[in-house]
């Protein structure tokens, strides 16, 4: 083995001992203990801020298209984003935005 290859495994040593502690640190250290309201209130925006924070980069620098923005990509955010503020269901809203991207990548070819 070369030293490249005992930093790596070192790094994902580290890097794996680090994600175990900090998803211990919630569930082995205060699992048993009420969560505070403050908390409690923050944690339910999680997957609100999650999914967008995947999609944005890529609808703004798609690879696809080399980083550029294109038609196809924003008509499908924009679909998406209409239909889950109109029906306040996420579901729903992934869904219509897939058919959006796909009917435009089928217009566009």
């Amino acid at each position: 083995m070369s030293g490249f290859d005992l930093k790596v495994w070192f790094i994902i040593a580290v890097l794996g001992v680090g994600t175990y502690l900090i998803r211990w640190s919630f569930l082995g250290a205060i699992g048993n203990r009420a969560i505070p309201e403050w908390a409690e209130r923050s944690l339910r925006y999680t997957a609100v801020a999650v999914l967008p924070a995947i999609v944005a980069p890529l609808v703004v620098w798609p690879a696809a298209t080399d980083g550029r923005p294109d038609p196809v990509r924003l008509t499908a955010a924009a679909v998406t984003l209409g239909v889950g503020l109109v029906t306040r269901n996420t579901l729903l809203a992934i869904v219509a935005g897939l058919m959006a991207l796909f009917g435009m990548l089928y217009l566009m070819a």
